[in-house]
């Protein structure tokens, strides 16, 4: 794979962009501090901004790795407020990207992770050279699932009690596309 490290991404509604320190009162606000948001997260929820603020802190260097993923999602008529994440981890010896991500409660069922998706998803195909994009959700949180479908993944079949999340352990569906299915 060709790493070139967190571009802004573009969409209709969208642009994907790289988490700034201003970012994490807005990050606090709408996701980070919401136990619904955070239910099938693997990191707890925060319980004031300046654990917010430390998190973001320690993203910000690694955007100088070539190979690091990791944008906020804002709406272009919010004026840039980030309103969730999207991220990639790549595998390169598999030619491989795994995605993640979690959206503000208030912008729920409304197609935004499914587009952020979309283009993260042509990004690695495009620009980084992946073969295969996958992902994987809780059982119990169907709506992640629906995102992975509506960005074309196939099903791959579920492992049970094979990840653990703020419920505790948990089954873990996987999904997947690869570059030639698109």
């Amino acid at each position: 794979m060709k790493h070139c490290g967190t571009k802004q991404i573009e969409t209709k509604r969208l642009i994907l962009r790289r988490i700034v320190k201003e970012d994490a009162d807005a990050i606090f606000r709408n996701w980070a501090s919401d136990p619904e948001v955070t239910r099938f997260l693997t990191w707890p929820t925060h319980k004031d901004v300046a654990e917010t603020k430390r998190v973001v802190e320690s993203w910000l260097p690694l955007y100088e790795k070539d190979d690091y993923y990791h944008w906020t999602i804002t709406l272009k008529e919010k004026a840039g407020e980030a309103f969730g994440t999207i991220h990639g981890l790549p595998e390169d010896d598999l030619g491989l990207v795994e995605i993640g991500y979690c959206l503000s409660r208030s912008l729920w069922h409304q197609g935004i992770v499914s587009e952020a998706a979309q283009a993260v998803i042509d990004f690695f195909f495009d620009e980084v050279g992946a073969n295969c994009i996958c992902s994987y959700h809780d059982p119990k949180n169907p709506h992640s699932g629906m995102v992975m479908k509506h960005c074309g993944m196939k099903y791959e079949g579920t492992r049970r009690c094979a990840d653990r999340n703020n419920t505790g352990i948990c089954d873990a569906s996987w999904y997947s596309i690869l570059r030639d299915e698109r």
